[in-house]
């Protein structure tokens, strides 16, 4: 275990794990587009979108149960002291992130859903910081997280503009969304200095999956016209959130959060730039305004690894 934290805890290990989470939950972004497409599924039609997150979590949750079951070579469940936390961390992490998630992106735009969205940034080392207590608040943290949100912003700003109301049901929604996002990440680490990692990642997600779906078909959606392809496309996005969740769930586990958290500042940078490449969106990516987004995000995580933890 002493051998396991030493290699987790190394700079370059950390930020080549985190990054390569953020650039699998970016790929996620033309997936899930792609997927709609295939499906079917329109941009106003939050039900069956809530019925597609929950399937996508609960095959991911599953993956994590048989690797872990595999790699123990039996049927591994959760004690009785885990229970209450898996319980918790599904309904914050995956059934209420993501019902207020999908709900926020049927009712604001993508520039404004995705700028809010990146600051579960914020949310996570706040928290952790001020409830959690687990590390310290510095000027060079804040300054770090600033430089990563205005990379996000600029990202954005190239494909459409924030201008526009605010509402309850569309940035509010995505606004909850943000602070269950970062709220999870502290409940995590606090969570596995007791419980294995696996068990709490794989059953939390099978529990919110289950809840996505069930209050996805309680709102009238449905998903009934799977083929190859579209089976395809959902097997990868559980696959990508099995792998990206445990690896990112270890990271925070050994490391400060801020330290690791600031690497979601990456997640809508690869997302823009992996849309271009396999949608066509080339108007946001190959642009000054990629550039110096990547610039802004690197700095700040410079930065809040330079800072005292």
């Amino acid at each position: 275990m002493s051998q396991t934290k030493s290699i987790l805890t190394r700079p370059w290990v950390v930020g080549l794990a985190a990054s390569f989470c953020c650039l699998l939950w970016g790929s996620a972004f033309p997936a899930v587009k792609i997927g709609y497409q295939l499906l079917g599924i329109g941009g106003e039609d939050s039900a069956a979108q809530i019925v597609y997150a929950g399937l996508r979590f609960f095959i991911a949750g599953i993956l994590i149960v048989l690797f872990k079951c595999g790699k123990e070579r039996r049927l591994v469940l959760p004690g009785k002291h885990a229970w209450p936390l898996i319980i918790k961390l599904g309904l914050v992490q995956t059934a209420v992130q993501y019902f207020f998630f999908y709900i926020g992106m049927a009712h604001t735009s993508g520039v404004k859903g995705s700028v809010i969205t990146a600051s579960n940034v914020f949310w996570a080392i706040l928290i952790s910081a001020l409830i959690f207590r687990f590390e310290r608040l510095g000027a060079k943290k804040l300054l770090g997280c600033l430089c990563g949100f205005l990379g996000v912003v600029v990202i954005n700003l190239s494909g459409g503009s924030l201008a526009g109301g605010l509402t309850l049901e569309g940035e509010g929604a995505i606004f909850l969304a943000a602070v269950a996002n970062g709220l999870a990440v502290s409940m995590f680490k606090s969570y596995s200095a007791h419980e294995d990692t696996f068990v709490l990642c794989g059953y939390q997600f099978v529990l919110g999956g289950l809840l996505l779906i069930a209050g996805g078909l309680a709102g009238g959606g449905g998903i009934t016209t799977f083929d190859g392809p579209s089976l395809l496309i959902l097997g990868y996005m559980g696959v990508l959130s099995a792998v990206a969740y445990t690896i990112w769930s270890v990271l925070t586990k050994y490391n400060p959060v801020a330290s690791v958290a600031i690497y979601g500042f990456l997640n809508p940078v690869f997302g823009v730039l992996l849309s271009a490449l396999l949608l066509g969106e080339q108007n946001q990516a190959f642009t000054i305004y990629g550039l110096l987004a990547l610039l802004l995000v690197c700095l700040g995580i410079f930065m809040v690894n330079r800072s005292n933890p």
